[in-house]
């Protein structure tokens, strides 16, 4: 086993790239990297067209790598070509699309962890219908999409589920804080139907409707997709456990003793000592203020001793 060659930057900005390739508590916003290879129709060219510069897509993630030039590769058989142009763009996803006889319009769709392929599926395309081929307006640049999953496969198959986190991974887009409600326009619907997947684009529209709740309706804006699946390469389990594997200062430190109730009102505990009442300190108000003679009559009453106020010494010898 050889020695892992360390490189040395030799200018500022070979020091910036390496920089941003290394690990990080919160890691950079994942890119995509588009591949055509040796041998693709018209159709998947047009797939990998609308990938890459159809604004629905690109709003996805900040920046994509394109190679022009065709790679004979073979995903499935051989990943050394894959992990290499990942680790070259610091691409964590990929789409390659090719063409054969035997896997005619073949679109794989993948990810990577540490430098490998961590899960990867290939479909094949059955239908697709460009987004300039429907009427109406589209989304603007740097919508958050909305990703909405429909079937029981979802839910059942652990196959299914370990796709869909797929499909949310490449789909999602930058990880925000805040979500301004007005501002969610793109829906991306995924629908499973056996071995079928379906994928829509729809722009949400808001209408009156004669009370503050607007009226929601969904117009179809493109491209939409009639995938099939054909072939699956999917990580262990170990292996899936340890790429969500999150550093312990990167996971948000629980705040003791701090409640929100069902209205989001931050509610707090306060651990005290029992409080004697009788000396707490109120409001000195005159009106308030004992008189002589009430404080006396207490101070009897603790004493066991019977004590007589002026006022009734005075009563009493007038009535005598």
């Amino acid at each position: 086993m050889g020695l892992q060659r360390i490189v040395q930057p030799k200018t500022q900005r070979g020091k910036r790239a390496l920089e941003h390739k290394e690990p990080k508590i919160h890691e950079n916003i994942k890119t995509s990297l588009l591949l055509k290879g040796g041998n693709t129709s018209l159709l998947v060219t047009q797939v990998l067209k609308e990938l890459f510069r159809n604004s629905v897509f690109i709003v996805i993630h900040e920046s994509f790598f394109v190679f022009s030039r065709k790679n004979i590769t073979r995903p499935f058989e051989d990943q050394n070509s894959l992990e290499f142009f990942s680790t070259k763009a610091d691409a964590s996803l990929f789409a390659f699309g090719c063409h054969s006889k035997k896997r005619p319009n073949n679109l794989i769709i993948g990810r990577m962890f540490d430098g490998h392929v961590l899960d990867m599926v290939e479909f094949g395309i059955e239908k697709f219908v460009s987004m300039l081929e429907f009427k109406g307006e589209k989304c603007v640049f740097g919508v958050k999409p909305c990703l909405v999953f429909s079937g029981q496969a979802f839910e059942q198959d652990s196959e299914y589920q370990r796709i869909r986190n797929l499909f949310t991974d490449f789909f999602k887009g930058p990880v925000v804080d805040n979500v301004r409600l007005a501002g969610l326009e793109h829906v991306i619907s995924v629908t499973a139907s056996g071995r079928k997947f379906y994928i829509r684009n729809y722009r949400i529209l808001l209408k009156k409707s004669g009370s503050r709740t607007p009226r929601v309706e969904l117009e179809d804006m493109g491209p939409s997709l009639d995938l099939v699946m054909r072939r699956t390469k999917l990580a262990s389990d170990d292996l899936f456990r340890r790429a969500l594997k999150q550093p312990k200062t990167a996971k948000p430190r629980k705040i003791k003793n701090i409640s929100h109730d069902a209205f989001g009102s931050k509610l707090g505990r306060i651990h005290m000592t029992k409080q004697d009442l009788s000396k707490l300190q109120t409001r000195k108000m005159k009106g308030l203020k004992k008189r002589p003679f009430e404080s006396s009559g207490e101070a009897a009453e603790t004493s066991g001793t019977e004590t007589t106020s002026p006022v009734a010494k005075k009563a009493k010898q007038t009535a005598t």
